[in-house]
């Protein structure tokens, strides 16, 4: 298996609250990430129906162009109730268009059809969710690796605590009492499904 050696890291995301969080848990391992962002590196459109299939889309696609190790991440909310949605399609569920057809997202907006489809079903719902997480390592010579994180827990409305970002301030992991959105950022680093992939990724690429 390649390992990564210290040195720049693109992290393929425009997502600042991803890139943060992909910054702190690389921070140990002497590598320098740089955003896909501040490189203005397009972003691919998003054509997977699986978080492995965008992860890694979007993970070649900055090696590719950056000729860099690239580090991508996709990530969402799975609600057993609503069949595994939003899924996949976790940002889409945020996106709205404006009259020039700039897109974009909305969390709150996002949150609230949640929150609507599960009340739709009744006040005996279950609000069991969880969020995963995959990360796709891709090196310009085309070697690759992904691996995958979860992490349980519950829906809660209304939404709870700005230093989140996503769906965040409505999801209280398992075994505890505050959302993800009032939880000390270094507190979900420690439990979350980032955290958890990332564990993995250390494993197989340090």
């Amino acid at each position: 298996m390649k390992k990564l050696t210290p040195g720049r890291l693109v992290i393929a995301s425009h997502n600042e609250g991803k890139v943060r969080e992909i910054r702190a848990l690389l921070a140990p391992f002497g590598m320098e990430p740089v955003s896909a962002k501040s490189l203005d590196l397009p972003e691919p459109e998003e054509t997977g129906t699986t978080f492995v299939a965008n992860a890694m889309l979007k993970a070649q696609s900055a090696a590719d162009l950056s000729g860099l190790p690239a580090l991508a991440d996709d990530s969402g909310l799975v609600v057993e109730a609503l069949n595994g949605e939003p899924g996949v399609y976790t940002a889409n569920w945020a996106e709205t268009a404006a009259a020039d057809g700039t897109i974009t997202r909305d969390w709150m907006l996002a949150m609230q059809k949640v929150e609507d489809r599960l009340q739709a079903l009744g006040p005996d719902v279950s609000r069991s969710a969880h969020f995963t997480c995959t990360l796709a390592l891709v090196w310009p010579d085309g070697s690759d690796l992904f691996c995958e994180g979860r992490v349980e827990g519950t829906l809660v409305w209304p939404p709870r605590g700005d230093k989140g970002f996503g769906y965040d301030p409505v999801f209280v992991p398992l075994g505890h009492t505050e959302t993800f959105g009032e939880m000390d950022p270094d507190a979900k680093h420690a439990i979350s499904h980032r955290a958890d992939a990332f564990a993995k990724l250390v494993a197989a690429a340090f």
